[in-house]
């Protein structure tokens, strides 16, 4: 699966994307956020709180409980402010 992260979420990780294969156990986007939360320390403080953070499954808006496969992309958006 491709994973890719946007702005403050990629500022944190150090990179923009990796391709990751399904590990076992990884059923859903919650699954898979655990899973790359012991990737390191900027990917654990990076998805700690998932409250609002936007996440897309093939360029499609996802739950949590959304699941996963490994063709999927799946992208992880910070909260957008505006004003």
């Amino acid at each position: 699966m491709q994973i890719l992260y946007f702005a403050s979420i990629r500022e944190q990780i150090g990179k923009s994307e990796e391709t990751i294969s399904k590990p076992d156990g990884v059923e859903t986007i919650a699954d898979l956020v655990a899973h790359l939360r012991s990737f390191s320390e900027g990917h654990h403080n990076a998805l700690e709180s998932m409250m609002f953070v936007r996440i897309a499954v093939n360029q499609v808006h996802a739950q949590a409980d959304h699941p996963v496969s490994d063709t999927d992309e799946i992208a992880f958006f910070p909260p957008v402010t505006g004003g």
